[in-house]
């Protein structure tokens, strides 16, 4: 198998968009152009909504991603477990991809005799260790979010805690929405260092509308533009393609 990079967006949110394109169209869109959208619901007294509930298991099955809604205080584990369990996910249908292309169209992981599908998983826990990530962070401040993005940060840095831990390498970038001068704002260009967010949280500001729709479409061009240049530097540069599975 080929190594290449994986790439993820992972959505933090806490409610409904109410701007700008369906969200749940756009999640698509990624999808089809190797990006696997993780999306995490974050409640802090009350309930979602049911429509925001929708929404988010909308984006991240179109997203070919994992969705989780959790109070704020759980926060910090849960953007590490969706990220590990993502990853795994998308090794998983990989190595699917290619199995159906060496036995046969009619067999996945789960057809192999058992100790034959634990060799291919701990070559799944192997690439999780050592492949390239890029994580493009896209983080809801509504009004709504205030309280929360204190939390956020936190979960950010254990997040980086625990990815640097990993073997392979990880770029990290983060997006906002509402951003001061429109839908959706960049905060932190691309960097291996997550930490680095110590200098623009302070910056942040809550409140207007909710364009998760536009902010998904600028996150998708964000990683299209990298890998434009990236080709233009590597011509042999490979990837895995997300969306296959």
């Amino acid at each position: 198998m080929r190594k290449g990079t994986l790439r993820q967006i992972l959505l933090i949110t806490d409610g409904c968009s109410n701007h700008g394109e369906d969200p749940i169209a756009m999640a698509a869109l990624a999808k089809e152009q190797g990006i696997t959208i993780n999306v995490i619901g974050v409640l802090d007294q009350d309930m979602m909504d049911e429509n925001g509930l929708r929404e988010v298991e909308g984006i991240a099955m179109a997203g070919g991603g994992i969705s989780q809604v959790v109070y704020a205080k759980q926060l910090s584990q849960t953007v590490q477990m969706v990220t590990r369990k993502a990853m795994t996910q998308t090794l998983q249908g990989v190595v699917n991809k290619e199995l159906k292309q060496i036995l046969g169209s009619n067999v996945s992981l789960e057809d192999l005799p058992p100790e034959k599908r634990g060799e291919v998983m701990e070559i799944v826990d192997e690439l999780g260790e050592t492949v390239e990530l890029e994580v493009l962070i896209l983080i809801d401040t509504s009004g709504s979010m205030k309280t929360k993005l204190p939390t956020v940060k936190e979960a950010l840095f254990d997040l980086s805690l625990s990815l640097n831990a990993r073997i392979g390498d990880n770029q990290f970038s983060v997006f906002v929405f509402p951003g001061k001068r429109g839908d959706v704002e960049k905060v932190l260009d691309w960097t291996p260092k997550l930490e680095q967010l110590s200098s623009v949280f302070p910056k942040l500001t809550s409140g207007g509308l909710t364009p998760t729709g536009p902010a998904l479409r600028e996150a998708v061009s964000y990683f299209n533009k990298k890998r434009s240049l990236r080709s233009l530097i590597a011509s042999d540069e490979s990837y895995f393609e997300e969306s296959s599975m």
